[in-house]
């Protein structure tokens, strides 16, 4: 039987999006919602907290519901800028506390490992999380100020939305390969609960990394696209 896609709404218990799907703990601690819900509707703790609950609400949908795919007049309702906030607060979670996580078990998994081969696991971690940090600095330096520009009314000068698209790299499918090295390729000396603990993180900062992107191309950018277009018949 096909599950069925649960959609939220912000006249929901925020307590009840939890227990329909526990992973949106994150989603709320990176919009700088505090835990405490009681009983308040996810539009009382977004008021609370000066967070657009359509903004949110989007963002649950997509997190949590396969194959979702916003209505336009519900990323015309949202808030862009709630939508960029989450998306920084992501990339401090990912680089100051999931990578640093995860190359303390990195360590500790292939310490028994000969030399070369731990050097070349340890290599492949820190050119991954260096290729991350280069498509974070990109959509920090580049996209997100000329986004909040959008909002704003600035100019937008030469770049656009759909330049960000075509430069918009896939950063999951390098992290399949580190998956797959330690799923497959450790030797016998290294811990199976340990590599277990790895592979798990790993599986959930792949699938993490697969709902970003897909907040940014299917919410944000559409968002900005209308914007640019409003723009432009103003002329």
């Amino acid at each position: 039987m096909k599950q069925e896609i649960k959609y939220f709404s912000p006249e929901m218990k925020m307590a009840d999006l939890v227990e329909i799907d526990y992973r949106l703990l994150t989603v709320i601690a990176r919009c700088g919602l505090p835990l405490g819900f009681g009983e308040k509707t996810v539009a009382n703790m977004c008021a609370e907290a000066d967070v657009d609950a359509r903004a949110f609400i989007l963002i649950c949908n997509m997190y949590s519901c396969f194959g979702y795919v916003p209505a336009e007049e519900s990323l015309k309702e949202a808030d862009p800028l709630t939508i960029l906030k989450y998306l920084q607060r992501s990339h401090r979670s990912y680089m100051d506390d999931g990578f640093s996580s995860m190359e303390l078990s990195i360590n500790e998994l292939v310490a028994p490992c000969p030399a070369a081969q731990r050097k070349v696991i340890l290599d492949f971690f820190e050119d991954y999380r260096t290729e991350v940090r280069s498509h974070f600095e990109y959509e920090e330096t580049v996209f997100f100020p000329y986004v909040e520009s959008v909002v704003s009314g600035g100019s937008t000068g030469d770049y656009s939305a759909s330049i960000f698209e075509e430069n918009h790299s896939n950063i999951e499918e390098k992290l399949k390969d580190l998956t797959n090295i330690v799923m497959k390729y450790l030797p016998a000396a290294c811990s199976n609960i340990l590599a277990n603990k790895l592979l798990y993180s790993l599986f959930a900062l792949s699938e993490d990394l697969g709902k970003h992107t897909e907040i940014e191309n299917l919410i944000l950018v559409p968002m900005v696209n209308r914007l640019e277009a409003l723009k432009k018949s103003e002329r």
